[in-house]
């Protein structure tokens, strides 16, 4: 399997997501705070949403994977399982018991219960119990993992809730017959034995991580992801003579509204961007902090820039920037807010986004983007002419989806693209 991702836009090959199982469906709404969640989802029609987001996915790329065939793929190979299971109870302190249970469960149940918990028998009481917490925001597939290039950055996510989806997916890309025997890791943030990060530790989760083009890379410095990542990052980079030579960092209010930096800011073509205004724009009443790392200079050093689009800029990427919400200040925060500014681009011009999004669709449509519904193409009302210049905003259902404050870009992480 090929690892190729050198930009936002190029034409998509390869994707990684998660279907939403029935991890989502543990959770009761005492145990939202603690999993990150702002509501309950309906599990039935996340899914079926979810399945219609991955056919419009497969209009552009050859191949979709579920994170969760690739952990039944890895299970398969005996030695392999007991590494992973071994390791997993080390890491979380497991009884004997449920470590030779654990083993004893075949690929695709293991690699099921690995993400989809494993719930105590009680017969009363307001809080389900757990002998393994499930992770119901493993279909945020963006945050894990981060493909940069033709390796992998495993993130250390900010949160105990999400701990387990990053080392998942290191399981995977460390021992999947895929990717085994190459030397993929640009940074493993989970080499560590410890499950619970120490105080002050790095860490980033793949939201923060933007592919400009294959020499500069965006970070976001969030509630999610800190400096202190930026800078084992920086370094990482700069020793393994990667094609990365600049780093822009931009720092936001720590709001969860911003959780990360793409959901502010997502380059949707060669030359345009969606960005949230009060946040991106220089004189923007929340407007972000933004500074630039050289990795071809000796020492690793915060330079300050006045704002993003001039950082591009400055680098030769010169962007339009496209309203989400349109030019009213309470369509900006509204949609903002679902993930308006969050697009995912399948190839350039030709991007995903909510429909629940009115005003950032008719702010596209302003910029010469067809508005194209879901059940318009799933049922061949129209077609997508790719082999045009035409721009594209997809407009997918996805009301269930939204309400886990995640849009298309969240829940997708790109693994081939085609160079641009």
């Amino acid at each position: 399997m090929r690892l190729n991702v050198t930009s936002e836009i190029g034409r998509l090959k390869s994707v990684l997501v998660h279907l939403p199982g029935r991890e989502i469906d543990m959770m009761v709404p005492p145990m939202m705070a603690q999993l990150l969640f702002d509501d309950i989802l309906y599990g039935q029609v996340a899914r079926e949403e979810h399945r219609r987001f991955q056919q419009l996915l497969r209009y552009i790329a050859t191949d979709v994977h579920d994170i969760q065939d690739l952990l039944e793929e890895t299970l398969e190979y005996d030695e392999v399982k007991e590494l992973i299971v071994r390791d997993l109870a080390s890491r979380n302190g497991f009884k004997r018991q449920l470590t030779s249970w654990l083993l004893e469960q075949p690929p695709g149940a293991l690699a099921e219960v690995l993400i989809g918990g494993i719930a105590k028998d009680q017969e009363s009481g307001e809080l389900p119990k757990f002998e393994l917490f499930p992770v119901p925001n493993y279909f945020f597939m963006r945050d894990p993992q981060i493909v940069l290039g033709d390796g992998v950055i495993i993130s250390s996510m900010a949160t105990q809730a999400r701990r387990r989806e990053s080392l998942l997916s290191k399981y995977v890309f460390q021992y999947h017959k895929a990717f085994r025997g190459r030397d993929l890791f640009w940074v493993d943030f989970m080499e560590s034995g410890a499950e619970k990060p120490a105080r002050n530790a790095p860490t980033i989760e793949g939201g923060d991580l933007l592919v400009p083009r294959r020499d500069v890379i965006l970070i976001g410095v969030t509630e999610r992801t800190n400096k202190a990542s930026v800078q084992q990052i920086a370094r990482a980079l700069k020793k393994s003579n990667s094609a990365v030579k600049t780093i822009i960092v931009v720092e936001l209010p720590k709001q969860r509204s911003f959780m990360h930096l793409d959901t502010v800011f997502t380059i949707t073509n060669r030359h345009e961007c969606l960005i949230y205004p009060p946040v991106i724009l220089p004189r923007g009443s929340q407007a972000a902090t933004v500074s630039r790392i050289d990795l071809t200079k000796r020492n690793i050093s915060f330079s300050p820039q006045k704002s993003l689009l001039g950082a591009l800029k400055r680098e030769g990427i010169d962007l339009e920037p496209i309203y989400c919400g349109g030019s009213a200040v309470v369509d900006q925060q509204r949609e903002q807010w679902t993930d308006g500014a969050n697009a995912f681009t399948l190839a350039p011009g030709i991007i995903l986004l909510y429909e629940r999004n009115v005003r950032t669709a008719e702010e596209l449509n302003s910029h010469g983007y067809n508005i194209v519904y879901e059940d318009d193409l799933l049922l061949g009302r129209t077609e997508l002419e790719t082999w045009t210049d035409k721009k594209y905003a997809l407009q997918i259902q996805g009301n269930e989806l939204s309400r886990a404050r995640g849009g298309p870009r969240c829940m997708t992480m790109p693994l081939e693209r085609e160079d641009v």
